[in-house]
């Protein structure tokens, strides 16, 4: 199963309805979602999801989850992406040093690398560049 931009994908969690947009696909990486808050028992109006202020913003290989029956869920409809979250996110990878230390960060906007120490103010809000694991995906949600 394929996403585009746009993209709100609903899913099945034990606690309700969850909802995610895909913001940006990349052909070597999974797709880049934004999760949106709460959980819902009934299924809201899709202008009410795609406004709704983003959670936190990961890498998820949503379609082939669900393709698979890794995530119950389905694509409800293609929505607008708010403004801030249409420019591709940044992800941070630290660099660790034989101790384990962080000895730099790499940052990723979706081309190549950059680095950067850990005084960069761009860090605060980066997503870690890592796909999670099904159940921290889905703990994410709730």
């Amino acid at each position: 199963m394929q996403f585009s931009p746009g993209d709100v994908v609903e899913i099945s969690t034990p606690e309700g309805l969850a909802y995610v947009q895909v913001t940006h696909t990349h052909v070597a990486y999974p797709e880049v979602v934004r999760i949106l808050p709460g959980i819902y028992k009934d299924r809201p109006a899709l202008a009410v999801l795609s406004s709704a202020k983003t959670r936190s913003v990961v890498m998820m290989p949503l379609g082939g989850a669900l393709q698979h029956g890794k995530i119950e869920g389905a694509r409800i409809g293609t929505a607008e992406i708010p403004a801030p979250d249409k420019k591709f996110p940044t992800f941070k990878m630290p660099i660790r040093g034989k101790k384990g230390e962080i000895v730099y960060w790499w940052l990723w906007e979706g081309e190549g690398l950059t680095y950067t120490l850990e005084d960069d103010p761009r860090l605060q809000n980066a997503s870690q560049r890592e796909v999670p694991t099904l159940q921290d995906f889905l703990s994410m949600l709730g």
